[in-house]
């Protein structure tokens, strides 16, 4: 069955509803449940930087215990391995399956490095894919991960047995986005050596006030506040990320399709897969099916955590 004729169709029983033609002018950030991370694959964070055309990503592997193929959960801007830590945990109970949950290049305890393009992060999870022996997977993507997994879909289609891309379509998202405001804010932060874990989040609280009102916003941001030797530093590299935000809020152009299982899984309170991007969906995913969640923005998977389940869920059924 083709996308025209799916996006007629219901999923009541999940408590979904489709979109309306206009998009809702929502702000990008919305609340996110953060969790720790506590699997025994934890990589430690390093400031090393690198300049080869892949890298080596941090990961967690949440092991499952039937023979079906795996689900890669992949984050978006700003976000670690960690933010799909609960839901990967409830997903090998439910269906069995081994989860993996990635760290991108400039994120978390992967490592830095100049160039952020979807090639290139597209790059390094089949590199880490081919490290593991993972030779087929489900793709799961966040915003940026959203769009990193659709690259490699396109790229490597035979690798991807099914794709999820959460709240971002394969169109630029510039004019939604208020990452600037987000990437001068930290690197305003200063906050002394030396000091409690504790106090050092307060300091860079109240620095990141100036331009972020958004406390939960803020308590996102704070997760990438880390201690190495003494001094405060953000684990994400500003430096990088602010360069590459261009590439970040673009797309590569293509002109091949992937044809596997696609989900394209929206927020119903965010602007970021709207009526004008069908087309280009159908255009680069002529199976995709097109969800929206109602009572999410941005971050669907930290709205409403157990509709987002029952939708991957719904979506590794036999069809």
């Amino acid at each position: 069955m083709g996308m025209s004729s799916r996006l007629l169709g219901s999923l009541t029983e999940l408590g979904m509803i489709k979109r309306s033609l206009q998009p809702l002018l929502f702000p990008l950030l919305r609340p996110l449940r953060m969790v720790s991370v506590t699997d025994n694959h934890r990589r430690r964070y390093s400031l090393s930087t690198t300049s080869t055309s892949t890298v080596t990503l941090a990961y967690d592997l949440f092991d499952g215990r039937v023979n079906e193929v795996p689900l890669v959960f992949l984050h978006g801007l700003f976000g670690s391995k960690s933010n799909f830590q609960s839901i990967a945990k409830a997903l090998v109970q439910k269906t069995g399956r081994k989860v993996l949950t990635l760290d991108a290049r400039n994120h978390g305890s992967s490592p830095h490095c100049a160039t952020m393009t979807y090639e290139a992060m597209s790059a390094d999870v089949h590199r880490l894919l081919e490290l593991l022996h993972i030779k087929r997977c489900i793709l799961i993507g966040h915003s940026m991960g959203g769009k990193t997994a659709m690259a490699m879909a396109l790229q490597w289609p035979d690798l991807v047995q099914g794709l999820v891309s959460v709240d971002i379509s394969p169109s630029p998202t510039s004019a939604n986005s208020s990452f600037h405001t987000l990437i001068s804010a930290m690197k305003s932060v200063q906050v002394e050596a030396n000091i409690p874990r504790s106090t050092a989040r307060r300091l860079a609280d109240e620095q990141l006030r100036l331009g972020v009102q958004d406390p939960a916003v803020r308590q996102f941001l704070l997760t990438n506040l880390v201690e190495i030797d003494g001094q405060y530093v953000w684990r994400v590299n500003l430096q990088s990320i602010s360069q590459s935000l261009p590439h970040i809020m673009e797309f590569p152009e293509f002109h091949s399709s992937y044809t596997g299982p696609t989900l394209f899984l929206g927020g119903a309170n965010s602007p970021y897969i709207s009526s004008e991007d069908y087309p280009e969906i159908e255009r680069l995913f002529p199976e995709a099916d097109i969800q929206y969640i109602p009572d999410a923005g941005h971050w669907v998977h930290a709205d409403q955590t157990s509709l987002f389940i029952a939708a991957i869920c719904n979506f590794l059924l036999p069809t």
